[in-house]
């Protein structure tokens, strides 16, 4: 029974470090102040979208190809990183660009998410482990290094020049999702 919540948050917790997600968060927990609401956004992306996966299995890739996945993912991280270069290119000061961290941080979770291998790696312990402790586990993982990166998020933003880590925010965005649609 314990290894139903210890496989999964050992694995996904290995997996999703340094991973694409963990630097969407970070970079998005540095445009604003409203933490919280940002965590929860991403916390009920990966909920839905790795509760799926453990309920389902693989059953949205028999829906949406892996391939127009990665796409509209792509396309998602470019437009965020877009906007954020063309508000720092409109106006740099200390004001805050994100308007509703919520919904900017469930929005790019939930398609970087999908069919991400921490959601397939989730699907997989699903078939083999009690499915909710999977969830738990799972969960517990992504929560952890949730924080952490809303936590570097803002204290980059305290430490650095935030005309800086804006462009760099929106040039990352822009590349991440750049590699989506190349590779």
């Amino acid at each position: 029974m314990i290894q139903d919540i210890l496989v999964p948050l050992a694995a996904v917790g290995l997996a999703e470090l340094g991973d694409k997600t963990q630097l969407s968060i970070l970079l998005l927990s540095s445009k604003t102040k409203k933490h919280a609401e940002l965590l929860l956004g991403v916390m009920l992306a990966f909920l839905i979208v790795d509760g799926a996966a453990i309920v389902a299995g693989s059953w949205i890739t028999s829906i949406i190809s892996i391939e127009k996945i990665r796409i509209i993912s792509g396309i998602i991280f470019i437009i965020f990183g877009i906007k954020i270069l063309r508000e720092s290119a409109e106006k740099c000061d200390d004001k805050v660009h994100l308007k509703n961290p919520f919904v900017s941080g469930f929005t790019l979770i939930f398609a970087a998410e999908l069919g991400d291998k921490t959601q397939i790696t989730a699907g997989l312990f699903a078939a083999r482990y009690d499915a909710f402790l999977v969830l738990v586990g799972t969960m517990v993982a992504l929560a952890a290094l949730s924080v952490a990166a809303v936590y570097l998020g803002k204290h980059i933003l305290d430490k650095f020049d935030k005309c800086t880590v804006t462009k760099i925010a929106g040039t990352l965005f822009v590349l991440i999702g750049a590699s989506f649609l190349l590779f």
